[in-house]
């Protein structure tokens, strides 16, 4: 059991990333108010599990295969663009999705599109302290797993 766990760690350490994001964000989201089934796979609000995943993944990659790497560079451009498009694109199609459904709202008497057009995302994106918060917390996973394996394990 301890080999196949050392054997997997590039994809535990991710995984257990993610739900330590996901789970924060539902706490966060309790204090708040009401949560739903839905918040658990929440595209957007602190912190950003994407990047908990990504920075994970890249950091864990980097630790057990060496950052002159092949492995660590897929990684790390992938981590990249993960990032690129939780703070750019999907922020910018939430400001599509709010000016859609301000625009179907405001045609009030076309009753197909008030029942056939589905209410849009608004919040979709992260912000760039969300980034951060997710990325710290899929680093910090890695170093523990890496360093827990390596002292334990081993």
């Amino acid at each position: 059991m301890e080999n196949f766990l050392n054997q997997y760690l590039i994809l535990i350490c991710p995984i257990i990333a993610f739900i330590i994001a996901q789970g924060t964000k539902v706490l966060i989201r309790a204090t708040n108010g009401k949560i739903t089934f839905k918040d658990i796979f929440s595209y957007s609000d602190m912190p950003s599990g994407h990047t908990a995943v990504v920075t994970s993944l890249a950091a864990i990659v980097a630790l057990r295969e060496g950052m002159d790497s092949s492995l660590f560079a897929i990684s790390f451009v992938f981590a990249t663009i993960v990032i690129v498009d939780a703070i750019g694109l999907r922020n910018y199609l939430g400001q599509h999705g709010k000016t859609l459904n301000i625009l179907v709202r405001d045609l009030k008497d076309d009753e197909f599109l008030d029942f056939s057009y589905p209410r849009l995302l608004e919040k979709i994106g992260h912000t760039p302290i969300q980034v951060l918060v997710g990325g710290t917390i899929g680093i910090i996973t890695s170093l523990i797993g890496f360093w827990f394996f390596s002292n334990f394990i081993i």
